[in-house]
């Protein structure tokens, strides 16, 4: 199952995500992929949200190993700093965030490594997780039980130009396998039919969710546990 996570800007996805990956692994159930919290600081400027914080950045958070990298930094700010780069696909792309081409490459590795291991992992003619489970030793690896694929987030570069995190569309494009039979993207809402229409061969079976307790319970049984 494919859930493609979606909601409003700044509600609170990537936290949602941080408490159903740590949840998932009290269950034994790994996670791998990227998360992309905010770097957020106190404000009363005119970036302060209601909640009286701005929004500097973002981070990526590389799964499961837990290293967290700066990703982007607001456009503007990038500009006043000094480091926002012309020549940068975030800014080809005119994004309002400016992303480090080197920061991509490294989610990009990451997400390469992650491909690696679950081939590795899951060779020719694995059987499904119902099958090891049901013969109880196989299923007993946590190296080899099956997991939940995290993408935080497909956004314009990835979906309308192709480019951004390529490594994570690949292997989404692979569909569900033994090691990874349910993966979730954060996808804006302006970007899910889109999103569905170039993954629909990959994943039929395909889900949109909210970050709330009706998305956690259809995650927590998908992954055979209850709500």
């Amino acid at each position: 199952m494919l859930f493609l996570l979606t909601g409003e800007v700044q509600i609170g996805k990537t936290r949602w995500l941080e408490s159903l990956v740590a949840e998932l692994g009290a269950f034994g159930v790994p996670c791998a992929g990227v998360l992309a919290p905010g770097q957020w600081v106190p404000s009363t400027g005119p970036h302060a949200d209601a909640n009286g914080f701005e929004k500097l950045g973002i981070d990526n958070v590389l799964l499961p190993s837990g290293e967290r990298i700066p990703f982007a930094r607001r456009g503007d700010l990038a500009r006043a700093d000094g480091t926002f780069d012309e020549e940068s696909r975030a800014a080809k792309a005119e994004l309002a965030w400016h992303i480090d081409d080197a920061a991509i490459d490294r989610v990009n590795a990451h997400f390469d490594e992650i491909t690696a291991h679950a081939s590795a992992a899951a060779p020719v003619g694995a059987k499904p997780h119902s099958e090891r489970s049901a013969e109880g030793a196989e299923s007993k690896d946590p190296s080899r039980a099956p997991g939940l694929l995290i993408v935080d987030e497909l956004g314009r570069l990835e979906i309308w130009r192709g480019g951004g995190l390529t490594s994570a569309m690949a292997l989404l494009a692979q569909g569900p396998t033994p090691v990874f039979p349910h993966a979730l993207a954060v996808v804006r809402d302006y970007l899910l039919d889109d999103t569905e229409a170039l993954l629909a061969e990959a994943w039929p079976d395909r889900c949109r969710i909210s970050p709330d307790d009706t998305g956690r319970a259809v995650i927590l049984s998908a992954c055979e546990f209850g709500a």
